[in-house]
C-alpha cells in the first residue's frame, strides 16, 4: 500500500540494474543474510548451515519489483532490503546536486568513506584523495595510503572488509556477504576503489566486485568504458603482502 518516492525509486532501480549486470553478485535482497551475520538490525547468536539456507530462500533481486505506480512487489514477504552498499553513495549524489542547483561548480562530499566531486579544492588544485592500505584492524587505526588519485570528476567508492569485521573461534567473520552462497566473502580482493559518472553506481560495484573477486571485476570494467577500477589484492608471491591490479586508463588519475 505504501508508494516508493523518487529517492527510493532512484537506488531500487539502480540497484537492480546492477544486479542485472553483476549477475546478482551485486543484490539488495541479502538483508536476511547480513542480520543472519551480525552485521544488520536483527542479529542471531547461531548461525547453522540450515539457518542460512533457510534465508537464502528470500534472497534473489528477480523477486522484487517495483511497478510503474511505485508500489514495490515481493515474492516472498520475508524479502527484506538492504541498501546500505548503495545509499551512501547516493547521498553523495543528492548533497552534489543539491549543490549544482546553487551553481557551486567546486565540491567534495564525502558519506561513510564515498564521495561525490567536481572541480578544484580551496587551493585551486584538483581534489587528491587517499586509498587506505587494507590492513585488518577492527579499530580503524590509520595505516596509511595505498595510492593517491587526482584529477576526479563524479563519483568514487572503496569497499573493503579490513575493518567492519568480528573475530569467531579463531576465524574472521565479514561484513560483505556473498548472496549466491550466503556465506561471507572469501574472495581475492581486499579493497576496490570505483570510479563511475556518479558516487551511486560508484559504490554498488565496489560491494560487486569484492564479492565476485579479481578476474570478474576486471573483465566488467574493460566492458564498460564508464567505469574505472582499483584493487588491492593479496600478493601471489607472499600472501602477507600487497598488489594492486587496475583497469585500463586508470593511471591517469593516479598521483
Amino acid at each position: 500500500s505504501v508508494v516508493a518516492d523518487p529517492y527510493f525509486r532512484t537506488v531500487f532501480e539502480k540497484g537492480q540494474s546492477v544486479s542485472a549486470r553483476t549477475d546478482g553478485f551485486f543484490d539488495m535482497t541479502v538483508a536476511p543474510l547480513v542480520n543472519l551475520w551480525g552485521f544488520g538490525f536483527r542479529n542471531s547468536d547461531k548461525v547453522t548451515p540450515r539457518a542460512v539456507d533457510s534465508c537464502l530462500q528470500f534472497v534473489g533481486y528477480q523477486t522484487v519489483r517495483l511497478d510503474a505506480d511505485g508500489h514495490l512487489h515481493k515474492q516472498h514477504p520475508q524479502t527484506i532490503l538492504d541498501a546500505s552498499s548503495i545509499a551512501k553513495g547516493f547521498a553523495c549524489d543528492v548533497v552534489a546536486s543539491f549543490l549544482q542547483s546553487r551553481h557551486i561548480e567546486d565540491y567534495l562530499v564525502e558519506i561513510g568513506g564515498e564521495v561525490a566531486l567536481s572541480g578544484v579544492n580551496a587551493k585551486g588544485q584538483p581534489w587528491t584523495i587517499g586509498i587506505a592500505r587494507p590492513v585488518p584492524d577492527s579499530l580503524q587505526a590509520d595505516h596509511g595510503y595505498q595510492a593517491y588519485l587526482t584529477r576526479l570528476e563524479g563519483g568514487l567508492a572503496t569497499s573493503g572488509n579490513y575493518r567492519n569485521f568480528y573475530e569467531k573461534d579463531g576465524k574472521r567473520i565479514a561484513h560483505t556477504i556473498n548472496p549466491k552462497t550466503g556465506y561471507p566473502i572469501q574472495k581475492d580482493i581486499l579493497s576496490a576503489t570505483i570510479i563511475a559518472p556518479d558516487c551511486m553506481t560508484a559504490d554498488a560495484y565496489a560491494t560487486a566486485f569484492m564479492v565476485m573477486g579479481k578476474d570478474r571485476a576486471l573483465r566488467i570494467m574493460a566492458q564498460d568504458s564508464t567505469l574505472a577500477g582499483y584493487l588491492i589484492v593479496p600478493s601471489s608471491s607472499d600472501s602477507t603482502q600487497l598488489e594492486v591490479v587496475y583497469s585500463e586508463g586508470f593511471e591517469k588519475y593516479l598521483k
